[in-house]
C-alpha cells in the first residue's frame, strides 16, 4: 500500500483500523498530539477547537459529498442530514381506501358457519367463497378492518446498505493545496 495523505479517509474490510490510522467513529483527539491533522480538518466534525477535535463519524452514516448539485440542496464538509427514521402523519400519506367486498350467499344450503377447506378471505378480484351467517348487502365494516392503521412509531428510513471500516490516516503525506 502506497503512503496515504494525512486525513485521507479509506474504506477497509476487516473491522480494526490499521497501524497509523483511526476508526472513523467520532473519536475526540487531542490536538496536542494531532497538530498536522487538526490543521487539516479542524473542528469541522466537533470538538472544542482549543484543546481537543473530533474525527468523522460514519457509525450508521453515509458518505456524500461536499458542494452543490444541480438541482440539488449544498452540504458542508461536516455536515450531517437525514434521519434513521421518521413517524408519518396521515396528512403526508396520499389520500385511499381500503375496500372490501362482500358476497352474501343467498342459498342456504351453501352457507357455513366454518370454512370449508380451502375457503377463505381472497383477493379483492374474485369472489368470496365464505361468507358466515346473514350479512346485510352493502355493510359497512368495523373501522379496525378497513380504517387506518399504525401506533404512531417510526419506521425504517435508510437505504440498504453494506457495514464497512471507515478509517482516517493519522500519519502520511501532508497534502498540499492546489
Amino acid at each position: 500500500m502506497t503512503t496515504p495523505y494525512l486525513g485521507e479517509i479509506q474504506i477497509f474490510g476487516f473491522n480494526f483500523a490499521p497501524n497509523n490510522w483511526a476508526q472513523c467513529n467520532g473519536a475526540i483527539l487531542p490536538i496536542s498530539q494531532n497538530t498536522a491533522l487538526f490543521s487539516l480538518i479542524g473542528v469541522n466534525y466537533g470538538g472544542n477547537g482549543q484543546t481537543n477535535f473530533q474525527l468523522p463519524n460514519f457509525a450508521g452514516r453515509t458518505a456524500c459529498s461536499q458542494g452543490q448539485g444541480p438541482g440539488l440542496t449544498p452540504r458542508d464538509i461536516g455536515e450531517t442530514f437525514g434521519s434513521e427514521g421518521i413517524t408519518l402523519s396521515s396528512s403526508q400519506m396520499p389520500s385511499h381506501t381500503h375496500a372490501v367486498n362482500v358476497y352474501h350467499q343467498a342459498n342456504a344450503a351453501l352457507q357455513n358457519n366454518v370454512p370449508a377447506s380451502g375457503n377463505a378471505f381472497i383477493l379483492p378480484t374474485s369472489t368470496l367463497p365464505y361468507v358466515p351467517g346473514n350479512p346485510t348487502p352493502n355493510a359497512t365494516l368495523a373501522g379496525a378492518v378497513v380504517g387506518p392503521a399504525g401506533g404512531n412509531q417510526p419506521h425504517e428510513n435508510r437505504q440498504p446498505l453494506l457495514a464497512l471500516n471507515f478509517c482516517i490516516a493519522l500519519q502520511g503525506v501532508f497534502p498540499a493545496f492546489g
